[in-house]
């Protein structure tokens, strides 16, 4: 029996989840100054929704999706993103009919994708993200991209690079979809297998392509940027412009399409630059996907948003040397000794720990010098002793571990007297 965990899968241990945590919170904190609020969909969708919503023609469909059949004989997919699952549920519980709009949303949530394991990019991946629905105006699109930015400005990191390009709307696609296709037609029999597809189905993730990049029909390809009409064009100008007034920095790049069929208007990427964080460089991508709301049911809807790789995120931190602050202690520790001791450490524990302490005892039955040293282990401010000669004369004796002094405090006070002075700081009144 392989007891192992899945390939392309990892476990989170205790150090791993406590910076997880730091980031999230930090992350979380961002999101409500920036008015998001959370939404937590299945981690299983009915897999329509994704070939319709993604793309019959991305990779993620055709290649990396989780599959399955159930014994109702419903055809169903593990989460490989998390636009289409969001706009799902805007539009099954009506979320457009609220009277507060733009629809303003947030999730953390695992998604999954079946391809080659490698680090940063796993078969289970963690991923930030945001969603709002319901708005078309380009300072929207400043504020998703001034968001993604925060998280990593926030969390210390410096060395981002910020990319951004303009896939036009349905009029200025299908012109530049005309040029790509008389392009590279001559020379289809030169493109990888999954590009020769792609000319026919959707073009544009030619320019995506791993495998065709350095191909020389890329270097001249036509751009989108040169096919934009006049409102598409001033659109992408509107966001520009709104970056620029923020003072946020950013590159234009003619070949940035992303890898998900439902993205129109702005498209953007965030890079690390830090040494030594790998080949592929993306932490954060997103856009703009008007039509998206309608293609699941819903009313003419724009939208935009964005996904961030949790390990990728974390990868950035450490390449550039970036420490978590890490709250790994404990308020009090209690050693008993003795049966009578433990029971009573028992409901001093549980009151320390309703009253809001932090809090822990031995549970080996271990003598009381190696219970100083899980105290120690456990990085705790305070020991609180007790013994059968504390339970004679009804007190505990409580050790600052930091400076060594000793004081002892009636039984009946000791857990005032610990939040007291944990929370208020008054030990020596």
């Amino acid at each position: 029996m392989n007891m192992k965990a899945p390939r392309g899968t990892v476990d989170l241990l205790p150090e791993d989840t406590r910076k997880w945590q730091y980031a999230e919170n930090i992350i979380k904190e961002l999101c409500r100054r920036y008015h998001f609020e959370e939404i937590r969909t299945p981690v299983f969708e009915h897999t329509e929704l994704f070939q319709r919503g993604v793309g019959d023609s991305t990779d993620i469909v055709q290649k990396e999706m989780y599959t399955f059949e159930d014994r109702g004989g419903r055809s169903l997919t593990l989460r490989p993103e998390g636009t289409a699952s969001v706009t799902r549920a805007y539009v099954e519980n009506k979320l457009f009919g609220n009277p507060s709009q733009p629809t303003k949303l947030y999730y953390f949530a695992p998604m999954f994708r079946y391809e080659r394991p490698q680090k940063g990019r796993m078969r289970q991946l963690n991923q930030f993200g945001v969603e709002v629905l319901g708005s078309a105006d380009p300072a929207i699109d400043a504020e998703v991209i001034d968001l993604a930015m925060a998280c990593y400005k926030e969390l210390g990191l410096t060395s981002l690079k910020l990319v951004i390009n303009s896939l036009g709307d349905g009029e200025s696609r299908e012109n530049h979809r005309r040029a790509l296709v008389e392009h590279f037609t001559p020379v289809k029999e030169e493109l990888c297998s999954d590009c020769q597809v792609r000319l026919n189905q959707n073009p544009l993730r030619i320019l995506d392509c791993k495998k065709d990049r350095d191909h020389p029909a890329m270097k001249n390809a036509p751009s989108i940027l040169d096919y934009l009409n006049d409102e598409s064009r001033e659109y992408f100008e509107q966001v520009k412009s709104y970056l620029t007034l923020m003072g946020i920095d950013y590159e234009v790049d003619k070949n940035l399409v992303r890898g998900l069929d439902y993205y129109n208007h702005t498209a953007f990427e965030i890079m690390s630059e830090a040494e030594g964080f790998g080949a592929i460089t993306t932490l954060a991508g997103g856009g703009r996907y008007n039509g998206l709301v309608e293609e699941l049911g819903g009313p003419n809807t724009p939208g935009i948003g964005f996904g961030m790789g949790f390990e990728r995120l974390l990868m950035a931190l450490e390449a550039e040397n970036k420490q978590v602050a890490l709250e790994d202690s404990l308020d009090c520790y209690i050693v008993a000794m003795g049966e009578k001791a433990e029971k009573e450490s028992v409901r001093i524990l549980h009151d320390l720990r309703a009253s809001g302490l932090q809090a822990d005892k031995d549970y080996l039955g271990r003598k009381m010098k190696a219970q100083f040293k899980s105290a120690d282990r456990y990085n705790s401010s305070y020991v609180l002793v007790l013994g059968e000669e504390e339970l004679d004369k009804q007190v505990v004796n409580v050790k600052n571990l930091e400076t060594g002094d000793q004081k002892e405090v009636n039984l009946s006070d000791i857990v005032s007297y610990m939040k007291e002075t944990l929370v208020g700081g008054n030990e020596d009144e």
